[in-house]
């Protein structure tokens, strides 16, 4: 992780996005004090993570890193148990975490019958005794059916709306983009973007698509400008154009004696933006 700087606000999802290996679980286990931080600081609600400190800030939070833990012949109940005694937290709070996860039902059923998507909610509702104020979760909807990750997605929104602030790291921007508010993404050790999602969008100029009456000369022109064009049939696949260097562009061409058909920006999905962010390495 190199000199990574996020804000997380307050009663949000954040996605916190990247490739596998961006060191998303890295920065995740630093801010719990899993793994010490060579430099920096941490923050949590407000307040400079110490050694004094990080205890009375933890238990302000709660999270799931990696794969659910548990005792498999144990039941869901038994489990919750002795992470709500672990936790110092009183008995009652167990039937609202597993009432919150939908689990409450199976709760006399043991962990070794659980489907993969039950441990994981299992593993969030023990996250959620004692009420914390931020919940961290290390790609929770790993291995799971899509009706499990929609179970996931649909309990992370009601957690954001209940007031309790949710960052969820992913390798799969599909998997959080229908809930996440704020999106932090990663490649090779650093922070690449941080916005909304509308702001990633505006981050990233589509290819213009350019229809001309004689392609290679057009090609050969704008290469000259230093614009790098593709040939694809009788179109011309201009990069990084914004609206002013667009109408430059056809100027130029039809001062030239170069025909223009056509202009278009292709389409671009949240999908192809990411794909190409943390691919390139940068905007």
């Amino acid at each position: 992780v190199h000199d990574l700087s996020i804000s997380v606000p307050k009663s949000c999802v954040y996605g916190f996005l990247g490739p596998n290996g961006a060191g998303k679980s890295t920065t995740l286990k630093m801010i719990l004090g899993l793994i010490k931080k060579d430099s920096g600081e941490i923050k949590l609600f407000g307040e400079k993570v110490s050694n004094k400190n990080l205890l009375n800030l933890l238990h302000q939070t709660g999270s799931l890193i990696e794969n659910p833990g548990g005792y498999p012949h144990l039941t869901g109940l038994e489990n919750m148990q002795i992470i709500a005694k672990l936790k110092g937290v009183k008995e009652a709070e167990i039937e609202k975490a597993l009432k919150t996860v939908r689990l409450y039902e199976q709760r006399d059923k043991k962990l070794a019958a659980y489907s993969l998507g039950m441990k994981q909610r299992l593993g969030i509702a023990m996250a959620l005794l004692g009420n914390p104020k931020l919940l961290i979760l290390d790609e929770p909807t790993n291995g799971l059916d899509p009706a499990g990750i929609k179970e996931i997605r649909r309990l992370l929104g009601s957690l954001a709306s209940s007031g309790i602030t949710v960052m969820v790291s992913s390798h799969s921007l599909g998997e959080i983009d229908r809930i996440a508010t704020v999106l932090g993404i990663m490649s090779h050790g650093r922070l690449l973007f941080q916005g909304t999602r509308a702001e990633l969008m505006s981050a990233s100029a589509p290819d213009t698509l350019l229809d001309c009456s004689d392609p290679y000369a057009a090609a050969r022109l704008l290469t000259v400008q230093g614009r790098a064009p593709i040939r694809e049939h009788t179109l011309l696949r201009v990069p990084n154009l914004t609206r002013e260097t667009t109408a430059d562009v056809v100027a130029l061409l039809v001062r030239e004696g170069i025909g223009v058909h056509g202009v278009r920006q292709e389409e671009q999905s949240l999908e192809d933006v990411f794909m190409a962010l943390t691919r390139g390495g940068g905007l």
